[in-house]
């Protein structure tokens, strides 16, 4: 594996190639690794499982294996000792009418309620957290961790009050922003540029009432211009809930070293993700890409597919591997990206949120049961269980106690 712009010192530190440390684990590694992962409180700062919990043929409880629709279930989340994490209440960007942004609004609430309705009918499993106490309280029950984020704010786009709405029924981390410009900010993706240079004015507005609710603001997917602009007038830090290095894929979701240290020098965490695409360059060629969309189709579309539907998916994709090759993000990878992050701004500042059922995954961290390789990855580089600790998930909850005490006072 070739890492870009790797810098000396790491590289002085390992003793061995870095494919070879990232990728081969013994037994023994990875079951110190899950072990750790046990007494420590894990959380993954952006799960998109959510949009399978009115998937026909899901459950929770059962293991959905070798699915392009499942990386998370219950099963699946012991067997990886993932303790939970944030929960999205994701809407795709629409075509931005009115009567499109009344589609948003009942999306998100629909979502929202699927959330809640999984909580309820799991409460022997899984339990709603509002705050830090209730994530480890949560965890010493030996139950599972839901909180409740919003990737993408366009469900409040026909009514921003609903945000008090959505903060009372757990949301308690909040994006602006997806794949296109919305009315609130400029994506870091949309193919015709900015639109607002950042914020809009309603975006600040929205922006300002969450961190008044404490509300963390996630960052991720929004342009450059709003993480500068997030910087300069929240009174908290923010977090990135996945994203990647732009010094090693030079991919406009990913962030600068610039930006990355701006970013730990206010309190924030980045948060860093198994997207393939942000990671490298897949090389997907226009014949491939025409062949997934069919496969889609003819399966009924991603969002209408069943998971027996979804199993399906990863066959016909497994057979277009071979058809029209493309690059597959592995952990060596993710690990590029992470460890570059981690040299820049220390682990005080560095989470992880792999994007699981999202479009998240590796060829070699398929899914949550395999966690503990980055565990063992992180303790064969002498981090220790404080700074582990913190990555897992309490340099997040840093972040949240101080927007909820500052919402507080």
């Amino acid at each position: 594996m070739i890492l870009r712009r790797l810098s000396p010192l790491l590289a002085l530190a390992l003793s061995v190639p870095l494919s070879a440390q990232a990728i081969d684990f013994s037994t023994a590694e990875l079951q110190r690794a899950k072990a750790l992962q046990q007494r420590l409180l894990t959380l993954d700062s952006h799960l998109d499982t959510p949009a399978n919990f009115a998937r026909d043929g899901f459950d929770i409880d059962n293991r959905h294996d070798h699915n392009a629709l499942s990386q998370v279930d219950y099963p699946r989340m012991v067997d990886g000792a993932l303790d939970g994490g944030f929960w999205a209440i994701y809407t795709g960007q629409g075509d931005r009418t009115a009567a499109a942004h009344l589609r948003d609004r009942d999306a998100g609430l629909q979502r929202l309620l699927e959330i809640r309705t999984m909580v309820a009918a799991n409460a022997d499993r899984f339990e709603l957290a509002l705050t830090p106490a209730d994530a480890r309280r949560i965890k010493a029950d030996g139950k599972r961790v839901v909180f409740i984020s919003m990737e993408n704010a366009s469900p409040l786009v026909a009514d921003p009050s609903l945000l008090r709405f959505y903060h009372q029924a757990g949301l308690r981390m909040l994006s602006t922003v997806h794949f296109a410009n919305n009315e609130f900010a400029d994506s870091a993706t949309n193919p015709q540029g900015p639109e607002w240079n950042g914020l809009s004015a309603a975006g600040k507005a929205l922006v300002l009432d969450a961190v008044k609710q404490g509300i963390v603001i996630d960052q991720s997917h929004a342009s450059d211009a709003v993480f500068d602009q997030l910087i300069a007038m929240l009174p908290v830090p923010f977090v990135l809930s996945h994203s990647a290095s732009k010094a090693i894929h030079d991919h406009p979701r990913n962030l600068d070293d610039t930006r990355l240290r701006q970013l730990a020098k206010a309190g924030g965490v980045i948060q860093v993700n198994a997207y393939g695409g942000y990671l490298v360059d897949p090389g997907k060629s226009p014949q491939r890409k025409a062949a997934e969309d069919a496969l889609s189709k003819r399966l009924g579309g991603w969002e209408a597919m069943s998971i027996a539907q979804g199993a399906e998916l990863q066959r016909g994709e497994d057979a277009l591997d071979a058809k029209y090759p493309v690059r597959h993000a592995t952990l060596d990878d993710f690990f590029a990206h992470m460890g570059h992050i981690l040299e820049v701004v220390g682990p005080g500042h560095v989470g992880i949120g792999l994007d699981w059922d999202g479009g998240g995954g590796l060829t070699d961290l398929r899914d949550v049961s395999d966690l503990p390789k980055i565990t063992a990855w992180l303790l064969r580089r002498g981090y220790d269980e404080k700074q582990i600790a913190g990555i897992w998930g309490g340099n997040l909850l840093r972040v949240m106690q101080q927007a909820q005490d500052h919402a507080e006072r």
